[in-house]
């Protein structure tokens, strides 16, 4: 997907979004929150914030940023923290998420729900999310991964021609994510409903070993 179809993509779902993929991605939107929530530092980055379906769901003890490219997403998300007074809310910024506008280690984590299967270049996506992470900080994805086999991997594949329409690749392959260099895989983990969504936790490597592992 290119860049002009995803914002006009998001332009057109912004008005039922929360009833429509909010519903759906709901379950791995809890199961991210709870793991950040949990284990995380305070300095959160959330990728493709949306309309801030997640960000009530920050403990308060969260310092949370969110960036999105859809100007129509981010009015609703900062609607939503004005009219529940989320706090923890530190900005959200309109941002090409392939070129993030920050520095090098500047959160303790970062979330990318249901997003980088949307994003066009997701391999300088996921580069760019591991590089503003500080060592030894999580990066919690959650997406619908495509499948080798069965009924629903032959339904991804005939409608991965249509992502422009859909706003999002039907077929996106694992190994975008989990082959990124200057990361590593703590958890994978399936997310109902049927395992349809899969939630993968990885960590920031130090800098040093994440250069020598692409030297």
């Amino acid at each position: 997907m290119d860049i002009d179809a995803v914002k006009s993509s998001y332009a057109r779902w912004a008005p039922i979004y929360d009833r429509t993929f909010g519903a759906a991605t709901k379950a791995g939107r809890l199961a991210s929150v709870d793991y950040l929530n949990r284990h995380a530092g305070p300095d959160l980055l959330e990728v493709g914030v949306g309309t801030g379906l997640a960000l009530p769901l920050y403990g308060a003890d969260k310092q949370v940023t969110g960036v999105d490219y859809s100007e129509e997403m981010l009015a609703k998300a900062a609607a939503r923290v004005k009219d529940e007074r989320l706090t923890h809310v530190a900005g959200l910024r309109q941002m090409d998420a392939r070129a993030l506008d920050f520095p090098d280690a500047s959160f303790d984590a970062v979330a990318a729900m249901h997003m980088i299967s949307v994003v066009p270049e997701p391999e300088r996506v996921m580069a760019e999310m591991v590089r503003v992470l500080r060592p030894g900080g999580v990066l919690v994805v959650t997406n619908h991964f495509a499948r080798d086999t069965g009924g629903l991997a032959r339904i991804e594949r005939f409608m991965a021609p249509f992502a422009n329409v859909l706003g999002w690749h039907s077929d996106f392959d694992k190994t975008v994510v989990t082959g990124t260099p200057g990361i590593s895989l703590r958890e994978t983990r399936a997310l109902p409903p049927v395992g349809m969504m899969t939630l993968l936790v990885l960590e920031r490597t130090p800098v040093a070993a994440a250069s020598a592992a692409t030297g």
